[in-house]
């Protein structure tokens, strides 16, 4: 697998919550920051989407919006419209006016991932992922974005499943374009649109347990040490050590919690030499020892 595929197989996400939105008028409302990834796909009408300490952004029809980690946000008609608190659930809402044809819509929701690795492979991709309907038309983004429009708007057999097929893979193809765009902020993103990091990082995922140096990991990058290292950081928001040892205890998290796996097989598997010496390590990252983990209670 390449290193998004790995970073999303591990998050294992699905589409937890899917609901219609609609708003009339003038109306507002704000929600506090949600555990959860959240989207947005706007299939009618303009909204303003504002952030603490940013400035509002416009969602209009055909717009997506993704964020990996979902915090604190106002959703209004206007800028700077007077916002209640209200609390996300699956249901169906009406901001506003509620007779008469609604003057916005959406579908919005969230989803669930596997909690084990949850902070550090968020970590790697982006706050926010905002796609214009002009970058995604004609695109295959866009004929998700259309399919998933079709389908909220029907009455079909299976309407759920397709949706939540639809969903996850219309993530997954978010997260493609977010890297293939030169604003694309440090993380797993920026580095695989960069072609030197991109085959480093290939090379590091398909070879997990390998011996890497840095001089290796430069020469496949056809960079200097120093300048390959210096990149790597810029681009990917950590060292190249700091990245391979994080990626090595998210397998191995990822394996102690399915349990089908001896710990010195997992230990093999991710550059260690010993299970003692594996343990050690994940001891100092974690403050348990893998055994303490692996019998934690998975919900």
């Amino acid at each position: 697998m390449d290193p998004l595929s790995q970073v999303v197989t591990l998050l294992r996400p699905a589409a937890a919550v899917s609901k219609p939105i609609e708003g009339r008028g003038q109306w507002g409302v704000r929600y506090e920051a949600y555990d959860a990834p959240g989207y947005t796909i706007v299939l009618g009408g303009v909204a303003w989407v504002s952030f603490e300490g940013k400035a509002p952004l416009r969602i209009a029809e055909g717009d997506f919006l993704l964020l990996p980690t979902t915090p604190a946000f106002s959703l209004s008609s206007a800028p700077g419209n007077a916002c209640r608190r209200v609390e996300p659930g699956g249901e169906a809402v009406r901001h506003g006016d509620q007779g008469g044809e609604p003057d916005f819509v959406a579908l919005g929701g969230s989803f669930s991932y596997e909690r084990a690795n949850s902070a550090l492979l968020l970590g790697l991709l982006p706050e926010l992922i905002h796609i214009p309907s002009s970058e995604g038309r004609g695109t295959r983004l866009g004929r998700l974005i259309a399919s998933l429009s079709e389908e909220c708007a029907s009455d079909y057999p299976g309407k759920q499943l397709i949706m939540q097929r639809l969903l996850e893979v219309l993530l997954v193809e978010a997260l493609r374009w977010s890297g293939f765009h030169d604003h694309a902020p440090p993380g797993l993103l920026g580095g695989m649109h960069d072609p030197a990091l991109a085959r480093v990082l290939s090379a590091m995922h398909s070879d997990v347990g390998a011996k890497w140096t840095i001089a290796g990991l430069a020469a496949i990058a056809g960079m200097s040490r120093s300048a390959f290292s210096a990149r790597f950081t810029e681009k990917v928001g950590c060292g190249p050590y700091a990245y391979l040892a994080a990626w090595r205890m998210a397998l191995a998290k990822d394996a102690l919690a399915k349990g089908t796996k001896t710990l010195e097989r997992i230990a093999y598997e991710v550059g260690f030499e010993s299970a003692s010496a594996f343990s050690t390590a994940f001891r100092k990252r974690f403050g348990c020892s893998p055994g303490s983990f692996a019998r934690e209670p998975r919900t």
